[in-house]
């Protein structure tokens, strides 16, 4: 599957504008840092957690707790991806009992990651809240979750990705739209 760069929606500047006024949005929902813990989802929440973590210590002068997660295992859609699913370590070596999660992830879209974060974080205690921050929503909820803090809403069509490249895995920052190109699509 052939997919097209149709439009830039972010460049490295404003994720950068994203990020911080979501650290500042944390901050004050959450009163503070107190109880606070972040928790990237393996692939791209984690570099954007780590992000958060270090703007929310460069306002607060706090560094806040920071955890990796590790859905492989609780995806509903497991037995589709491979026969032999990458899974990677859960990485929390603190407890998450009673404490407010961030938990941080790229992009919202059917809301069946998040609901399998979800059950993973439950399975390591139980926090007091947790929250949600992704860099963009594009919508088409198959489940009924939102995210408390939004980079950019995103309306797209079933046949368009939101790709969020970052400097840290990809070399890039940056936000696009992509979506089947015409030449893959006639071949279908």
């Amino acid at each position: 599957m052939e997919l097209a760069v149709k439009s830039k929606i972010m460049d490295a500047v404003k994720l950068r504008r994203v990020l911080t006024r979501i650290a500042h949005e944390i901050l004050e929902r959450n009163r503070g840092t107190a109880n606070l813990i972040l928790i990237g989802i393996r692939r791209r929440g984690v570099p954007l957690a780590e992000r958060l973590q270090h703007f929310i210590n460069e306002i607060e002068a706090v560094e806040v707790p920071l955890g990796i997660l590790d859905i492989t295992l609780y995806r509903d859609d497991l037995t589709t991806l491979s026969n032999q699913p990458s899974i990677n370590r859960t990485e929390i070596p603190f407890a998450i009992g009673g404490k407010k999660i961030v938990l941080v992830d790229d992009v919202l879209f059917t809301g069946r990651t998040v609901r399998a974060a979800m059950d993973a974080l439950m399975d390591l205690g139980r926090p007091q809240n947790i929250q949600l921050a992704v860099v963009v929503d594009r919508g088409h909820r198959e489940l009924p979750i939102h995210a408390d803090y939004v980079g950019k809403n995103v309306p797209t069509s079933r046949k368009e990705e939101i790709a969020v490249q970052l400097q840290e895995i990809d070399g890039v920052d940056q936000v696009l739209i992509r979506e089947l190109s015409q030449e893959a699509d006639v071949s279908t």
